[in-house]
């Protein structure tokens, strides 16, 4: 009989596949990559041609040792790593580390692991993609020359581990962006007027909103405190009532950008912890009466495409299911518009009839809150628009004018199975329906309330993926693996959902602007990025890429090592003296900031944590501000007297105190505003 051996990437689908060939296939893994660039040098000979040096990757020897005694017994050899770059990459250098030239090797790729699937990969076997293993190649030879000679340079000016990425510095600049305009942010106050009413007697309230008339501003208490006086009447009258109706439509199906923000929203999951999860549902999990069954299609994708197949089957469900009335149109089906690759499908079960109701026994609780995540949105897609009556009403009090508004779901067609996390199913307030233009409106109340305006939110890993994707900074592969990094070198923290800098951060961040303003220029990253597609596509050559990106990296490198000043924390003295020994204590950075160590280490280990003294006195008992960090590294500003005083601010204290209610003035931007944002305090800032 015939052998063939058909070698996939994760030792987890072995078993999958090899349930659907039968007896005459061996299916082994690679376990990933097999060869890569050095770790120890830059891997590329930047003299001749920017030609990759590619060796075997430490362990991987006995896992080529068992696939090269296969290769010998097998007459083919099918290729089915990944259906991506990186994939195509790896069967590449498959090709080379088993020395399979003169043997006959076909590449195979499948969207989803099912039967149907995998059978029809081998009737459509393929040589290798060479524009997809060549914009592999570009990425990682780019990726190496910014890690490989930018991070020496932070290791020598900052006397630290630190390290700096193509994708990476450019996601950490996003954020540190975000920071310094929410540093910067002045709040400016103003004020809304909200009246409580009762239609013909009723005893439930419907809000009413006042509507300023143009070019008024209700900016200051006096100018709500005018209105107020004004407001005489008893009763509102009806000015006018609109009925319409507003149509919701059904959402697209889970692209990997989407699926990352909806499962941080609906389900707390970190972007490394979906990806993790929906790895497991692809490669297949034990499913009870039908062995180990891949449960979605692949899930690296930036494309909302769905197979005429996989269209049919759900449409079908959705007829049994809930009726001719809830299947979309698909003429009313809404489209991206924005520029994808479209390599591959949407994510969606690979069999919509095993719902995960059906499945939940057989899956993890994490497993079964994505995969259901996943089935309902790709239900939803196929379904009918959900369809809201709508009221809006204009009242009047005297000269004054309100309006109240409310909508009620008519009928819920995709709602009925997916509602997003940041949307509520249930109408606003569909009692504003019964006012007509003969009600009879009492007015139970009127109430002013002040209000701030606040500054952009901090990024959370949901919000910065959108980010990522609108700004063309990496791809679906990398969203997750790029904000991992840039969280485990502590350059950002996470605290709750929303995500922070830290000193650290801030330092490399400043040093990447001055020295390497290319590098973090988000325009050049994200045209980087278009070229290397351009490559995937068979329309620019890898490397005319590297050639041309590699000379100015070179310039900028050694320009940086001569003229950027160096941050010397090595013999900097605190001021204070070891409470062990009596000597000196240094000033020493650690991955959470400064700390102070003894000067006679090793002989002495003493530490303490240092504080850096901003010049300012506590406002609250006139010890000294000093600046502190949040367990994980997020700086502020508190009391150095701490647990006695509780004074903190996460903005720098100018020294001065509000005029007005006696609180701290911070620094924000040129502006000096008070601590108390209730107060609404600000002064122009004095420049040194």
């Amino acid at each position: 009989m015939p052998k063939y051996l058909v070698i996939v990437e994760s030792p987890n689908k072995v078993k999958t596949i090899s349930k659907y060939l039968g007896s005459n296939y061996t299916v082994m893994a690679s376990q990933g990559h097999v060869r890569d660039l050095p770790k120890s040098s830059l891997g590329i000979d930047t003299e001749a041609d920017f030609e990759p040096h590619y060796i075997t990757i430490r362990g991987k020897g006995e896992i080529l040792s068992a696939l090269r005694k296969e290769v010998k017994k097998a007459e083919k050899i099918y290729l089915a790593t990944d259906p991506d770059r990186e994939g195509e990459a790896i069967s590449w250098h498959l090709i080379a580390a088993l020395k399979l030239e003169d043997k006959k090797v076909y590449r195979i790729t499948f969207n989803e692991i099912t039967k149907n699937a995998v059978k029809e990969s081998i009737k459509n076997a393929r040589d290798i993609d060479m524009n997809l293993v060549d914009s592999q190649q570009a990425r990682r030879c780019l990726d190496r020359m910014v890690g490989y000679r930018i991070s020496p340079v932070l290791w020598a000016k900052v006397k630290r581990g630190l390290s700096a990425g193509r994708v990476q510095s450019v996601a950490l600049r996003i954020v540190c962006d975000r920071e310094e305009e929410i540093a910067g942010f002045i709040p400016e106050e103003y004020w809304t007027i909200d009246a409580d009413i009762k239609v013909d007697g009723s005893k439930k309230t419907i809000n009413a909103k006042y509507q300023p008339e143009s070019g008024v501003k209700l900016g200051t208490k006096a100018d709500v405190d005018a209105i107020m006086k004004s407001m005489n009447c008893g009763n509102m009258t009806v000015d006018e009532v609109k009925h319409g109706e507003r149509v919701k439509k059904m959402p697209l199906p889970f692209t990997t950008s989407t699926l990352q923000q909806e499962a941080s929203k609906a389900l707390n999951f970190a972007t490394q912890k979906t990806m993790r999860i929906a790895q497991q549902l692809y490669e297949g999990v034990e499913i009870k009466g039908q062995g180990t069954v891949g449960l979605i299609s692949y899930l690296r994708t930036d494309s909302v495409r769905i197979s005429a197949d996989a269209d049919a089957m759900v449409r079908n469900y959705i007829s049994e299911q809930y009726g001719e009335k809830f299947l979309a149109d698909e003429s009313a089906m809404p489209k991206s518009n924005r520029k994808i690759q479209d390599a591959h499908e949407a994510i969606r079960p690979t069999d919509v009839n095993l719902t995960p109701t059906l499945i939940k026994d057989n899956l993890s609780r994490e497993q079964f809150r994505l995969y259901q995540l996943i089935w309902k949105r790709f239900v939803a897609s196929r379904m009918a628009a959900a369809v809201y009556d709508t009221y809006s009403v204009k009242m009047s009090c005297g000269e004054h004018k309100f309006t109240a508004s409310g909508s009620h779901l008519k009928f819920d067609g995709f709602m009925s199975v997916y509602v997003e996390a940041d949307e509520e199913k249930t109408a606003a307030d569909s009692l504003v329906a019964r006012i007509t233009p003969d009600s009879v409106i009492e007015i139970a109340k009127i109430t002013p309330t002040q209000h701030f305006t606040q500054p952009v939110p901090h990024y959370t890993e949901a919000s910065l993926v959108h980010a990522m994707e609108e700004l063309g900074i990496g791809r679906p592969s990398t969203y997750a693996t790029t904000i991992t990094t840039i969280l485990g070198r502590r350059y950002i923290v996470k605290e709750g959902r929303s995500l922070y800098t830290t000193e650290l951060g801030e330092i490399v961040n400043n040093i990447m602007k001055e020295a390497f303003p290319t590098i973090v220029d988000v325009d050049f990253t994200a045209n980087m990025e278009t070229l290397l597609d351009a490559v995937e596509e068979g329309t620019v050559n890898w490397k005319t890429i590297v050639s041309n990106f590699y000379p100015d990296l070179d310039e900028a490198v050694n320009s940086a090592e001569a003229e950027l000043k160096k941050i010397d924390v090595k013999e900097e003295v605190s001021g204070e003296t070891c409470d062990q020994c009596g000597r000196p204590m240094y000033i020493k950075y650690g991955p959470h900031g400064r700390f102070q160590a003894c000067s006679g280490f090793p002989e002495c280990r003493n530490t303490k944590p240092y504080f850096e003294k901003i010049g300012v006195a506590c406002p609250k008992c006139g010890s000294d501000v000093v600046i502190k960090a949040t367990r994980k590294g997020r700086r502020y500003y508190g009391c150095i007297d701490n647990p006695n005083c509780d004074f903190m601010v996460w903005q720098k204290p100018s020294g001065k105190l509000c005029p007005k209610c006696g609180n701290a003035l911070l620094i924000k931007g040129d502006k000096l505003t008070c601590a108390d944002e209730t107060c609404g305090y600000t002064e122009n800032r004095k420049k040194d």
